[in-house]
């Protein structure tokens, strides 16, 4: 029986491929599309992605696919109004490296890229990413799924152990699982987005045209290591724009009062209508619901591909261990965990598409909850704290990056797929079995609280426990 068939070959159904391969977990990922996303469309990296991606082992590709944000330039006609820093666009003070924080700030890689990276990476384990295959039917029973594939004009029949729905906001694995999906329509607020290529415009910025009304903004985005740009426009209520180049043409020189910007080369088009809705449940039985397939919202805070990636770093682990004779009660911890996080972007995207273009995008201090760098389990099933009195980091939370003994990072210690048990103040814990790493160390910036304490490390970064009793840890690793 294959143990986890993934359908839909997006950011969420890669990154949960690549987390599965490099665990030695046998998958296999279909797409009824012939090829990969082409379009820019979900463009920015968030701090906590690149975090993700680096212990995936992709970090290297993302940097040298991207470049970091631009900044905001507005224009009226051909006269430069403003230009801002994406910082100052949300409202924060420049973030800086830091040893607990390595990637302040995001990184802007068109989607196609992203897209690329992953699937290499996937390939780079032994998988293979199965295009114009298309899931068409699934059904379960208490020892797995039976799914019907469609390639090639014959039908095949899977058994699976798993089955897990990355397949995009018109998600099948969702509809057909019978998951609610909970939320309204913005009928009145549409965007038009896509690639093309342009001329008359210098410079590396997110060029801004409005002709004086910020309903009717239009932007085009340089996008790194492309010859295309990134256009973005808000639609009128009553139009119902034909998708091809002319439109966007017409749109550009009527925001913009300009003759001298030429586009050409449209590469992908798309009528976006914003949706803020997600799922009751992530899990229904063997069927798991993740990234747009999971919750779909407005692009203002560039949340969506990071949620989703993190949806799917969630869960890989948790099912591997499963796979693996973990108990599969560990599995409803994946609603348990990501659910509230989903909520709670869909909040922060709302807030922000309604402050539209102003001087501060975002209220002071929200750049870490954009960057995502906060999300936290606390109140998790899988959090456990046994202080009297815990500090401002518990168990839960992400496990911030920091500089041992020697000069090495946390994170390189962190990086792969085991937990990671971290003994401060000269205890000892014993052997916890190969599926843990035991790491003594004392003097760790941003750690101080923990002095005399055990602190396990889930293999997704967050804490899972904080004790000053080993036996209790060995405890908690038996539940795993």
């Amino acid at each position: 029986m294959l143990p986890v068939l993934i359908a839909g070959a997006g950011p969420s159904g890669l990154t949960l491929a690549v987390e599965l391969a490099r665990r030695g977990v046998d998958c296999r990922i279909v797409d009824k599309a012939p090829e990969l996303f082409i379009g820019s469309r979900a463009k920015g990296l968030q701090p906590r992605t690149l975090e993700v991606f680096e212990d995936l082992g992709v970090l290297d590709a993302v940097f040298a696919g991207g470049a970091p944000f631009p900044a905001f330039r507005m224009y009226s006609g051909k006269e430069i109004l403003w230009e801002r820093p994406l910082h100052e666009m949300l409202g924060s003070p420049l973030p800086r490296r830091t040893p607990d924080v390595p990637y302040p700030m995001p990184w802007l890689i068109p989607q196609w890229r992203t897209d690329e990276i992953l699937r290499d990476r996937f390939e780079e384990l032994g998988g293979r990413v199965e295009l114009s295959t298309e899931l068409v039917d699934f059904g379960q029973d208490d020892d797995g799924v039976v799914a019907t594939l469609r390639h090639d004009g014959r039908d095949e029949h899977v058994r699976a152990e798993f089955l897990v729905g990355t397949d995009g906001g018109r998600s099948f694995v969702r509809k057909h699982s019978g998951a609610g999906f909970l939320g309204t329509t913005w009928e009145s607020e549409r965007t038009l987005i896509g690639d093309v290529r342009a001329e008359g415009i210098d410079g590396f910025f997110c060029h801004m045209f409005t002709g004086g009304d910020l309903a009717k903004r239009f932007s085009l985005w340089n996008l790194p290591g492309s010859d295309h740009y990134q256009f973005v426009a808000a639609v009128d209520p009553d139009d119902e724009p034909e998708l091809n180049l002319a439109t966007v043409r017409k749109m550009l020189d009527e925001r913009s009062g300009r003759t001298d910007i030429r586009l050409f080369d449209l590469r992908w088009i798309s009528l976006y209508r914003i949706n803020v809705r997600m799922v009751d449940r992530f899990r229904t039985g063997r069927v798991f619901l993740a990234g747009d397939a999971a919750h779909v919202h407005s692009s203002a805070a560039g949340q969506g591909l990071n949620t989703s990636v993190q949806d799917a770093y969630n869960l890989g682990w948790k099912l591997a261990a499963v796979l693996g004779g973990a108990p599969e009660s560990l599995l409803d911890t994946y609603h348990e965990e990501r659910f509230p996080v989903a909520a709670d972007v869909l909040d922060l995207s709302t807030t922000l598409h309604h402050r539209g273009f102003r001087a501060t995008l975002a209220p002071a201090g929200s750049s870490p909850a954009i960057h995502q760098l906060d999300i936290t389990y606390r109140g998790s099933t899988l959090a456990v704290d046994d202080r009297d009195n815990p500090g401002h980091l518990r168990a839960g939370d992400r496990a911030p990056d920091a500089l041992l003994d020697g000069g090495t990072r946390l994170f390189d210690v962190l990086k792969g797929p085991q937990w990671t048990l971290l003994v401060f103040g000269g205890a000892s814990a014993g052997d916890l079995g190969p599926g843990v790493h035991v790491r003594s160390v004392s003097g760790v910036g941003g750690y101080e609280e923990f002095d005399g304490m055990f602190v396990l490390i889930r293999p997704d970064g967050h804490i899972g426990t904080v004790t000053s009793d080993a036996d209790r840890v060995r405890a908690y690793l038996t539940d795993m």
